[in-house]
């Protein structure tokens, strides 16, 4: 038999935008992006495109294009742009973002997805400023949220995170912004998330689930989805927290 949703792990219910953003520092991207004005945006790795859908809502006019490869979180976007009276300007459509052709555009957004430019073997973030380049027009705006390690992990962090961990996964932010300077790009503006963003992001991201374990501890798909949020809570706590940064870069695309 086939569990009817209800009796499923939820997925990310509790979360308005997929990491570390607070609303705060969500509408000063949006402003930055607006008052470029641009025609058209493009999301790489949108998710469900929250910070997409509220750029158009900012920019009357303005056509965006958000490109994933989960259905599920593509069919909330478009849930949320009918909602938002944005669904003949917001497409949302299940494609890999590797060699994509939808630019160049006035502005894109990379939000913790600029793995989606590389090759899948090798996470490179100079190939992917090099590809963010290519699909912005020259004065156009790129949001990049990337990560970056705070400070050098120890091989004790290391050791708690994510399988094969090691220091080259990630850059320092200087150099970070370098290579986004030797890809095309000025940084205007440059921040990062701060604590209180990441305990959002890291609670919400497994609440929802963590309720469901406490009232289904029993079901058939409780000891999977136990052991998988214990390793994604023990990484972050044990590992990554205080160490590895989420980067905000607005960047704007030199001539």
């Amino acid at each position: 038999m086939i569990a009817s949703d209800a009796e499923l792990p939820p997925r990310l219910g509790s979360l308005t935008f997929h990491g570390p953003l607070s609303e705060d520092r969500a509408d000063r991207l949006v402003r930055r992006i607006a008052d470029s004005r641009p025609a058209d945006v493009l999301d790489i790795g949108c998710g469900w495109g929250e910070l997409l859908l509220r750029v158009l809502d900012a920019v009357p006019g303005a056509k965006g294009t958000g490109i994933d490869i989960n259905a599920e979180d593509l069919a909330r976007g478009r849930a949320l742009a009918a909602e938002r009276g944005l669904a003949d300007r917001a497409l949302f459509v299940e494609e890999s973002a590797r060699g994509t052709d939808r630019g160049p555009v006035d502005a894109i957004l990379c939000l913790g997805s600029s793995q989606a430019l590389c090759d899948p073997e090798l996470h490179d973030p100079a190939e992917a400023l090099r590809e963010l380049r290519r699909l912005v027009r020259p004065g156009g705006v790129v949001v990049l949220g990337e990560g970056f390690w705070e400070r050098t992990p120890t091989e004790a962090e290391l050791a708690g995170m994510w399988p094969g961990a090691s220091t080259g996964d990630h850059l320092l932010l200087g150099g970070l912004v370098d290579l986004a300077i030797g890809a095309g790009f000025r940084p205007a503006w440059i921040e990062s998330a701060g604590r209180e963003e990441w305990e959002e992001f890291e609670s919400g991201y497994r609440y929802d689930t963590e309720l469901w374990l406490a009232a289904h501890p029993d079901h058939p798909l409780a000891a999977e989805t136990r052991e998988r949020v214990d390793r994604q809570r023990s990484g972050w706590l044990n590992g990554y927290r205080n160490v590895l940064g989420i980067a905000y870069l607005t960047l704007v695309a030199t001539a």
